[in-house]
């Protein structure tokens, strides 16, 4: 278990190690969708983030939401709070 600032408590009960993300304020995963357009999915206040072997993303969120961003991705773009690190890992 993990005390983050998250309305849900952060539990983890398998295999995969997670790191610390919340001093992000929104992370966005960037990848080429129908027609080759670029495409973004956003998730806003990023707490908790997982890499598998396979580079598969597994991100646990402040509003309670977990999220599997699967290998395919062409980019990342995040933004951190005022004074916080930019990269943590």
């Amino acid at each position: 278990m993990s005390e983050v600032n998250s309305k849900i408590k952060f539990i983890n009960k398998s295999d995969n190690e997670f790191v610390s993300i919340e001093s992000e304020i929104y992370r966005e995963y960037l990848y080429f969708g129908e027609y080759g357009f670029l495409q973004k999915i956003r998730i806003d206040k990023p707490l908790m983030l997982s890499v598998s072997k396979s580079n598969g993303h597994r991100v646990f969120a402040a509003n309670g939401k977990c999220y599997y961003i699967p290998t395919g991705w062409v980019g990342i773009e995040w933004e951190v709070e005022e004074g916080a690190p930019h990269f943590v890992k």
